[in-house]
């Protein structure tokens, strides 16, 4: 299945791969999906979309393993505060649902950043934009695709 996310990929020539796995509406968390995919946890990353003090929406790409760091992404992203958004909010911004959110394709560019901790790795992994699919690609492919910065974020 081809999602808006892979054919931005494709059209860019942005080399990546996906891997299917069977989810749960009840339990979508990130190391879920990694261990359904049969890779590390700290290899996927889940997108996270929220707001500034000036209501400017900012998103976090951080390992699935770990909690966003609210004062580090306000520093990251030269705000003075931000906060996650509600999860009612999130399609009407990004187009993509909860457990199906990718950096890659919403609705808008958004200022993006993604933890610093993906440029350890090859490969790693992000939601394709469904439930279901991963796109596994470089760190820096996914950066440059998105228009992202690498920050500490964790």
């Amino acid at each position: 299945m081809k999602t808006n996310a892979i054919r931005i990929l494709e059209t860019k020539g942005i080399p990546h791969t996906t891997a299917q796995y069977e989810y749960d509406e009840d339990d979508l968390n990130a190391v879920t999906v990694a261990n359904s995919i049969g890779v590390a946890p700290e290899t996927v990353f889940k997108t996270l979309v929220t707001r500034n003090e000036k209501n400017q929406i900012i998103v976090f790409v951080i390992p699935g393993n770990f909690e966003l760091n609210l004062k580090k992404a306000a520093v990251s992203s030269h705000s003075k505060s931000v906060e996650m958004i509600k999860v009612k909010e999130l399609f009407p911004l990004t187009g993509y649902i909860r457990g199906g959110c990718s950096p890659i394709g919403m609705k808008k560019q958004f200022p993006t950043y993604i933890d610093e901790t993906a440029q350890l790795y090859e490969n790693i992994y992000v939601s394709a934009g469904v439930r279901g699919t991963q796109v596994c690609l470089s760190p820096p492919g996914l950066a440059d695709v998105i228009k992202a910065s690498f920050a500490d974020l964790i």
